[in-house]
């Protein structure tokens, strides 16, 4: 076992939502012993023991979060207010 930490990019999450998201993302990964989001910086600093994880699980997870806080555009089909 050895713990490790990651710096990986969160850029364009930029919202309490979207951070808060992250945040539930990255606690959910099994390994992940402590989590700093810096806004301000676009990063979060991830503390975790390489036995159980990996960087690839934290981008993932990020990508992910990023997919689904981003807004639809206001004439997508997909979009809930869209009305044709």
């Amino acid at each position: 076992m050895a713990i490790k930490t990651a710096k990986v990019s969160i850029e364009n999450i930029d919202d309490i939502e979207g951070l808060e998201s992250v945040m539930v993302a990255l606690k959910n990964i099994t390994g992940v012993t402590a989590i700093e989001l810096d806004p301000a910086t676009n990063t979060a600093l991830i503390r975790y023991d390489d036995t159980d994880t990996s960087i690839h699980a934290f981008t993932a997870a990020i990508s992910m979060v990023d997919y689904v806080t981003q807004p639809y555009p206001i004439d997508a089909p997909q979009n809930p207010r869209y009305h044709e």
